[in-house]
């Protein structure tokens, strides 16, 4: 099959709903962990991905951090609103203003005014897409850490609590900015990262900020009239050193997630990884060729997302389709809160 024959409906499987983790295990490390090598599955437990990696590789981290983005609150009409922050805009140096989207009876008018959490007013700015730029009365981060609430997804059915908001944030988290967070990371300890270290493989970070369009479903079936979301990420120089020092020397780059992947691939696309910082509208299908990495970490994926494309991209259609099949008939659990799985990167099939 070639990359042009793909549609919508080739990404869609059947999920149990039970499947779809609610909660998060005891244990971070806890999880369980399907190795994917071309056709062949193994199931293991994730503390054994250290057994899988060697020294001089390099395992790319985002240590972004989730925000707690989501808001309640009343127009200055009377009508309640939802709010949920999308990303902190930092072309304003006083870090007051968000893209934001609102869920409303009535679209709010520009110029008009919503208090939130029944503590602060913010305005109403221009709209941008399905999007509104609000203006917050003093620094962003600060409000939010203070009123809002972290925005768990949409297919987890509890409000966030003080656990979640320990283990919905990764524990090398340090940038504040994301929506959603990284999943595949949330599976490791300190326990984990510490027997990575003792093997000599080596720690990278990248900081991409997820945001809500990562659990938007893709709408048309022809991929190609797929309008991708855009992300803010940010490569540094040390990260593009130590991934040049792992590949001249024959190692592999391990991709701690979608999210990692998206940021070194976006840096690649000039054919060599470039330090610096850009928006992101990457859009990973079958046929893509991977440029920087060569494993990667990940969760299970919403059926028709673009996540599960790119992993199908990643480690070859037919071998996802079958991965996913197994966990399924082997009761893995799915999604943001569920286990893992360790792809190598294969070509298009």
């Amino acid at each position: 099959m070639s990359p042009t024959s793909y549609s919508l409906s080739d990404f869609n499987f059947d999920l149990p709903p039970e499947l779809i983790a609610q909660t998060p295990l005891p244990e971070r490390s806890a999880s369980r962990l399907l190795q994917v090598d071309g056709a062949q599955l193994h199931d293991r437990h994730f503390s054994d991905l250290v057994d899988q990696l060697h020294a001089g590789d390099v395992l790319v981290f985002n240590d972004t951090r989730v925000l707690k983005a989501r808001f309640f609150g009343v127009k200055n009409t009377g009508g309640k609103v939802e709010v949920l922050v999308e990303r902190v805009l930092f072309n304003d140096p006083d870090q007051r203003s968000v893209l934001a989207q609102i869920r409303a009876s009535k679209s709010p008018a520009q110029g008009s005014t919503i208090r939130l959490a029944d503590a602060f007013e913010v305005e109403v700015g221009e709209r941008q897409g399905e999007f509104y730029v609000l203006n917050f009365p003093s620094d962003v981060f600060d409000l939010l850490e203070q009123f809002g609430s972290l925005p768990l997804p949409p297919y987890i059915e509890h409000s966030a609590d003080e656990f979640d908001e320990n283990r919905y944030q990764t524990v090398y988290s340090k940038v504040p900015g994301a929506v959603a967070a990284p999943t595949a990371g949330l599976h490791f300890d300190e326990a984990i990262l510490e027997k990575c270290r003792a093997k000599g493989i080596q720690f990278a970070y990248v900081t991409l900020h997820v945001g809500a369009g990562t659990f938007q479903p893709v709408r048309h079936e022809d991929l190609s009239q797929h309008d991708m979301h855009s992300e803010w990420y940010n490569m540094p120089e040390a990260t593009v050193a130590a991934i040049q020092t792992a590949r001249a020397n024959g190692r592999d780059v391990i991709a701690v997630g979608t999210t990692s992947l998206r940021a070194l691939e976006s840096a690649s696309q000039s054919g060599q990884l470039l330090a610096g910082n850009a928006d992101t509208r990457l859009f990973i299908t079958p046929g893509y060729q991977f440029k920087t990495v060569t494993r990667l970490v990940t969760n299970f994926h919403l059926p028709k997302s673009t996540l599960l494309m790119l992993v199908s991209a990643f480690a070859g259609y037919n071998h996802i389709r079958a991965a996913y099949q197994h966990a399924i008939a082997q009761r893995y659990r799915f999604f943001s809160y569920g286990d893992a799985m360790l792809l190598t990167n294969k070509f298009y099939e």
